[in-house]
């Protein structure tokens, strides 16, 4: 029997929509420049989380959302 791996939904507050986007971040006060956390986006949602971490100078790269 196999484990089916749970959806993975939207990082935007109360948003329980399928993610669609990958948000990769660092905060330069608290991460080495390598390192990349990650936040998911639906469709919806990406430009305004994209747009919180720009402003705080936070984003990296936009990237779709591969399969696993």
């Amino acid at each position: 029997m196999t484990e089916e791996a749970a959806p993975l939904i939207c990082s935007r507050k109360g948003c329980r929509a399928p993610a669609t986007w990958e948000l990769r971040w660092n905060n330069p006060k608290l991460h080495t420049p390598d390192r990349r956390k990650s936040w998911l986006a639906c469709d919806e949602h990406r430009e305004n989380l994209s747009e919180f971490l720009s402003v705080r100078g936070f984003l990296r790269e936009v990237l779709p959302l591969q399969p696993s």
